[in-house]
């Protein structure tokens, strides 16, 4: 009832909810400015922090977390003093639109319903305003150098996260962006490396990996259930044996076969360490067993 209530005073004042949603390292926070700019937004929310303008006002940042896990829980606002002090911040701050950054339209409702916010009214796609190129490179640049962006100027982030900051960049604006057509401007960013993508954390135990495999079966679809998890670490990387509950009707080799290279690729970004192969056991509804 609380929570309706605050949603009900959002609407009222005309607060509208923008989500910006592409997949891990597509160059999402580096262009969350230019979007902001364009739509007239006033205030963002990135990997747990809340910002308006240069300045971040509220929240903390996952990526200063020491773990994929721990920076996932902190990018949801799973912890409850660092979610009800940005919801505060959020009431007395005047704003009439607010960007949420996730990896899912999944993640950019969940944010918005535990900080109380209206139901997101717009959602834009990274592949709407970036060129494949463009998304390919930052792929491979945080993949194989472990870098992030924070949109906000180094300075700012220097006073609570100096020793993640990695370099400062300037973007320009042109006048073409999303049909953007008055004089161009130039924002700065951050470079960070955060402590969960440092290289040599090469190892993870059983039960960190089981978890970042739920997490990411709930994020890719909340429809599937993990029934069992098997790892074996080789030289080669990890082996993994999963099986899994989908609904009655689902077609299963598309949603398996494209779940299991979604896995993969979030493991191997985010933990640093290698993935050997991932085979995966489908249970219907009628424990009906069959390898896919």
């Amino acid at each position: 009832m609380n929570y309706l209530f605050r949603h009900i005073q959002w609407v009222l004042k005309g607060v509208k909810v923008f989500a910006l949603v592409g997949k891990s390292g597509t160059g999402k926070s580096f262009r969350a400015k230019l979007i902001a700019d364009k739509l007239g937004i006033e205030l963002l929310i990135d990997d747990g922090l809340l910002i308006r303008g240069k300045k971040i006002i509220a929240g903390k940042s996952a990526k200063k977390e020491l773990t994929y896990l721990g920076a996932i829980k902190t990018a949801l606002f799973d912890d409850k003093t660092h979610r009800d002090s940005v919801i505060k911040t959020l009431r007395e701050e005047k704003f009439k639109r607010i960007l949420i950054i996730g990896t899912s339209e999944r993640m950019t409702h969940k944010i918005a319903a535990r900080l109380h916010l209206p139901q997101i009214s717009k959602v834009i796609k990274i592949e709407d305003i970036a060129t494949e190129e463009e998304i390919n490179t930052a792929v491979r640049s945080r993949k194989l150098e472990g870098k992030h962006v924070i949109p906000v100027p180094a300075v700012e982030i220097n006073r609570n996260y100096s020793q993640m900051v990695y370099d400062s960049v300037k973007v320009f604006m042109e006048k073409k962006f999303l049909n953007f057509t008055k004089k161009g401007k130039y924002f700065e960013k951050t470079v960070v490396r955060p402590e969960f993508s440092k290289k040599g954390r090469v190892s993870i135990s059983e039960s960190a990996l089981t978890q970042m495999i739920l997490h990411c079966a709930d994020e890719y679809d909340g429809s599937i259930t993990i029934m069992k998890v098997s790892v074996r670490e080789e030289i080669s990387g990890y082996i993994l044996k999963l099986n899994v509950r989908l609904p009655y009707g689902t077609e299963v080799s598309d949603k398996i076969h494209s779940f299991r290279d979604y896995l993969i690729d979030s493991l191997q970004r985010y933990s640093g360490i290698e993935i050997d192969s991932v085979s995966i056991n489908v249970e219907d509804f009628f424990t009906k067993k069959k390898k896919v």
